[in-house]
């Protein structure tokens, strides 16, 4: 049995799911962020359900964004699952989060972003408060059993996060979605610091539209996701969500029709408005398109004197 615990959050999205599952084990899937109104939320659902913290088995985590994994510090008596960037997150490593300050830093530099806006590097960090204090009892991956609910898999299906994970019941055609597909808006694929070190920068958006891609060759038939109702016609909605992708993309290389522009200048010109107040997010848009035409050999990449890259019609 599946049961939904919506939860409220203090983030844009709005509310988030977490979901009570029965196996042979009792797990939650996602914790909500770590705000007393969250606790509260999460308390009250489980004891319509007739549980209480402490019954809790298992707490699996889709992905360590903080609206997803932040009170799994109340479930002490169960064991904390979840991919293991979302354990660099939870011990907030300090040489992570070194790695974290500069790959962003050298991000806005090569983007074009004025040096007014560098105070960003920060503001990516905000969240940490709202994640929990306990880190991953197991680190688990693809192709992998749930453990305690027979017949459930899980898969990485990284993209919208680094950390990523879904399960997947593939004789029920039911998935536990975490964000990977949300009934009304999509999902922003995030730029975010590659768990090896050594790595170039993540193509969010191109692992994303994999993600949703394999999807594509699955029953899928019913998804419980991170926000919002359960997403029912899976395969039409993706087929929907990757032409919009594309349509939006082209309206990116549109722009590139005087003059070869940077990430700023497109950002600037695609989200006049918001781009201020949401940067983080606008840019990762940004360059989730521009990385979608290069790979599609729309437009070409160069780098100027000053180290920052510019794109123009290929």
């Amino acid at each position: 049995m599946i049961h939904k615990l919506t939860i409220p959050t203090p983030f844009a999205v709005g509310d988030v799911n977490a979901y009570v599952v029965k196996g042979d084990a009792l797990s939650l899937v996602d914790a909500g962020p770590k705000t007393p109104e969250a606790y509260e939320a999460l308390k009250r659902g489980l004891k319509e359900l007739g549980y209480s913290f402490k019954d809790i088995e298992q707490v699996f985590l889709t992905h360590h964004h903080p609206d997803h994994a932040g009170w799994m510090d109340a479930f002490d008596r169960a064991e904390i699952l979840g991919h293991p960037y979302t354990d660099i997150w939870l011990k907030r490593d300090p040489a992570f989060m070194a790695f974290h300050d500069h790959f962003y830093l050298d991000r806005l530099k090569e983007e074009g972003v004025p040096e007014t806006y560098f105070h960003w590097v920060e503001k990516m960090k905000r969240p940490i408060k709202l994640m929990g204090e306990r880190t991953l009892d197991r680190e688990v991956g693809e192709g992998e059993e749930w453990s305690g609910h027979p017949g459930w898999s899980i898969m990485e299906t990284l993209g919208h996060a680094q950390s990523h994970l879904v399960l997947f019941n593939e004789k029920t055609g039911e998935m536990i979605g975490g964000d990977l597909v949300l009934e009304k808006v999509s999902s922003n694929p995030l730029v975010e610091p590659p768990y090896n070190q050594q790595d170039d920068r993540p193509k969010s958006l191109l692992q994303y539209n994999d993600s949703l891609k394999r999807l594509l060759d699955l029953p899928v038939s019913l998804i419980y996701s991170g926000h919002g109702n359960e997403v029912k016609d899976v395969h039409p909605l993706i087929e929907r969500r990757l032409t919009q992708q594309h349509e939006r993309a082209m309206k990116v290389h549109g722009m590139l029709a005087d003059r070869p522009k940077s990430i700023f200048q497109l950002t600037q010109e695609l989200f006049p408005t918001v781009y201020e107040k949401e940067l983080g997010l606008t840019l990762s848009e940004t360059i989730g398109q521009t990385d979608y035409l290069l790979a599609e050999g729309f437009i070409r990449q160069t780098r100027n004197e000053e180290g920052i890259l510019h794109y123009e019609q290929a």
